[in-house]
């Protein structure tokens, strides 16, 4: 009996991704543990193993697709003695999504918004189409004579509420614009077709790209496509920056105490294939100590819902790692309870495996807090944006001689200015400040890191 292959999910929020290559080709057998595909995320790229064994009997969606639901059907395996070509032939009518005429997305936009006989007439067809809720959709609407795609659904929406669909970027297969983008459209302050401004304007969050462009000469610019990371970057962000009531609190830390200890851990480091053991970094002390302090202030040590506060056992700090195209924030599990040396060597792992996309979604996914650190890029001090479901995260600046007064005089000091960003709905103003207090304490007095 055929089996089919379907899209797995590499994480328990995934909800689609990209099939980027196919190792295997039609005819290939395959056996439990080969790896027969790889599936792109937003931010990695993971093996897909064969779990049966069999002949691959029909390849149903192309490598190089975008946005393949998961559970979708992908291949047909035909099970060991079984005719592969017979296989192919009884899949159960199983098809690509990059195949049919609309992705399930926009056929199932609710239920009550199925197709009607009306919106099964082809594309040539400018008929009204009507849905069971009333309203027409209207003629397929054209721009620059051309004929602009669009579901039923996303042209009634767009006429309902006067939005010009022709200035909407669309998301489906081919650019086709589906409900969400007319949704994503109205939510930007796009505006009535009627009203649209002629002359340059401030551009709305989520602003088509014509909307855009008509501001800029032609041929003064080129376009870039988003990949899917920085579109759940934007989307998380812009939705922390909505959602989180942020506040932020600022601190000097002086290093030189640090820096002694940090020399000193190195020099003695065991050498192993004429290689150090370790090699401590300034920021292995800083995940240490942010760790420590989550510890030492458990209230801090938490994540917001609606029902309840989440209070972590654990400090679990993700640590941000700047990557082709944007970020991934690893996490060190349990970092209070490990030594700065195997701090040290795990983000070395990490940071390595995060540039080339090879972390599983497990070990970026989660975490309690986070740090981000662009002290080595020569910057003073920031704000950094919490990233849910953090509550917290710490925003390091430079290491850079000051001149600080100790004891009524003026002397050089190495000075470090952190930030904690706070999600002010479970971590208040004084819980902040206890916080970060508490991480000070740890940086200045570094040797309470080793007991």
């Amino acid at each position: 009996m055929p089996i089919n292959i379907t899209m797995p999910a590499l994480s328990p929020t995934m909800e689609e991704g990209n099939l980027a290559k196919w190792l295997v080709k039609e005819g290939d057998k395959v056996g439990p543990g080969d790896v027969i595909a790889e599936i792109e995320t937003d931010k990695a790229t993971m093996e897909v193993e064969a779990v049966d064994e069999g002949t691959i009997a029909k390849i149903l969606v192309e490598e190089g697709t975008e946005n393949v639901k998961v559970n979708a059907v992908i291949a047909i395996l035909a099970e060991e003695g079984e005719d592969a070509s017979e296989a192919a032939k009884s899949s159960g009518g199983a098809s690509a999504p990059a195949k049919q005429e609309a992705p399930a997305e926009v056929k199932a936009e609710s239920a009550s918004e199925a197709p009607t006989p009306a919106a099964k007439t082809s594309a040539a067809d400018s008929k009204p189409l009507s849905d069971d809720k009333g309203g027409s959709a209207g003629p397929v609407p054209t721009k620059d004579g051309k004929k602009v795609f669009a579901s039923p659904l996303a042209r009634r929406i767009a006429k309902n509420e006067g939005v010009d669909i022709t200035a909407v970027s669309g998301s489906g297969p081919k650019g086709r614009i589906v409900k969400r983008d007319v949704e994503e459209a109205m939510a930007g302050g796009a505006q009535p077709k009627a009203e649209a401004p002629k002359a340059a304007t401030a551009m709305p969050v989520g602003a088509s790209a014509e909307a855009v462009l008509k501001n800029f000469e032609e041929g003064s610019y080129e376009l870039v496509k988003h990949d899917g990371m920085r579109k759940t970057i934007a989307k998380r962000l812009q939705e922390s920056k909505q959602t989180i009531p942020h506040f932020y609190v600022t601190m000097d830390c002086e290093l030189d105490a640090l820096l002694s200890l940090r020399s000193q851990l190195n020099k003695s480091a065991p050498v192993k294939d004429d290689k150090p053991a370790y090699k401590i970094s300034v920021n292995d002390m800083v995940i240490k100590a942010l760790a420590l302090s989550l510890r030492d202030v458990p209230d801090a040590n938490v994540s917001w819902t609606d029902e309840n506060m989440v209070k972590h056992k654990h400090a679990d700090v993700g640590v941000a790692v700047s990557i082709p195209g944007g970020l991934i924030t690893p996490i060190v599990r349990s970092a209070e309870t490990k030594t700065l040396s195997a701090i040290s060597n795990e983000m070395k792992d990490l940071g390595k495996r995060a540039k080339e996309k090879k972390l599983s979604p497990t070990e970026y996914q989660g975490g309690t807090t986070a740090v981000s650190n662009m002290g080595m890029m020569g910057v003073k001090n920031f704000s950094a944006v919490v990233n849910p479901p953090h509550a917290t995260i710490l925003a390091i600046g430079a290491g850079e001689q000051r001149p600080v007064v100790k004891d009524g005089e003026l002397t050089i000091a190495t000075v470090m200015s952190v930030t904690l960003s706070t999600d002010h709905r479970c971590v208040d103003g004084a819980l902040g400040a206890e916080l970060l207090g508490a991480f000070k304490n740890y940086i200045e007095n570094p040797m309470g890191m080793l007991v």
